[in-house]
């Protein structure tokens, strides 16, 4: 059962034309719908955490990702796949209507709230130019959640003046994602500056002794700024999911 579905359910209970043994049956009935031998898409993911199953497109065949989008379409208002490339994007769009495609970010999505009020706060920042795919994933997964999101790029260390212009905008967020390869220093540079959480994310951008991002994620780890979080190598989808949440909270006064 999908967010729509439970609403239409509960009012129905509120009219008196069903019971609550019925209704709560109904409920515990459908929890997710098969897809083929290959998906079991998870119904009432959005009733539990706020915004509906996430497609990861990486390993999965242009048919999978169509039919997994068309079921999430019929049962959600919003919906994202990442990790799309440009040729699948195609392939799906040729399949089925209504869907964007943000090539930096690799994701393709649909959004039928795009007028909603978006929350303020979150800001996204990179060291360099060849962060900003992660960056964007990150930056267009909080806006699809709910928020107006302020990217600030190519601001690394090497030339730290550029970053300062920015201290204004930065002191004023909620929550600040920062993306970072090569040895990752611009995080605790931003965490030294603001009072707000940092959500560091290293990226595999470097060269050879950066191991594919393994040595900013580990300079990430052991960064002597306080108020620093850090998620796994490229990993710009889950950094926006949790500044999201954060800006949520914030937002609320909770």
């Amino acid at each position: 059962m999908d967010e729509l579905q439970l609403r239409s359910l509960l009012e129905a209970l509120a009219r008196g034309e069903t019971t609550p043994a019925d209704a709560l049956e109904k409920i515990q009935a459908v929890s997710f719908e098969g897809i083929g031998d290959y998906a079991k898409l998870d119904l009432q993911r959005t009733i539990r955490n706020g915004f509906p199953e996430v497609i990861f497109g990486q390993g999965k065949t242009p048919e999978q990702v169509t039919e997994i989008l068309r079921r999430l379409m019929e049962h959600s208002r919003r919906g994202m796949a990442t990790r799309i490339s440009s040729e699948m994007a195609a392939e799906v769009q040729n399949h089925l209507e209504g869907l964007t495609y943000q090539p930096r970010a690799r994701i393709l999505y649909f959004d039928r709230e795009s007028d909603r009020v978006k929350k303020t706060g979150v800001v996204v920042v990179t060291a360099g130019t060849s962060d900003v795919p992660i960056a964007e994933e990150a930056a267009l997964t909080a806006e699809l959640m709910g928020n107006e999101v302020e990217r600030i790029y190519d601001v690394g260390v090497a030339g730290l003046h550029r970053l300062l212009n920015y201290l204004p905008v930065l002191q004023k967020a909620h929550v600040v994602v920062v993306v970072a390869g090569m040895e990752g220093a611009l995080v605790s540079v931003v965490g030294g500056l603001l009072a707000c959480p940092i959500i560091a994310v290293p990226t595999s951008v470097g060269y050879g002794a950066s191991f594919q991002g393994v040595a900013a994620l580990l300079a990430m780890l052991n960064s002597c700024a306080s108020g620093v979080s850090v998620v796994n190598i490229d990993n710009g989808f889950g950094a926006g999911v949790i500044a999201a949440r954060i800006n949520h909270l914030a937002e609320s006064g909770s």
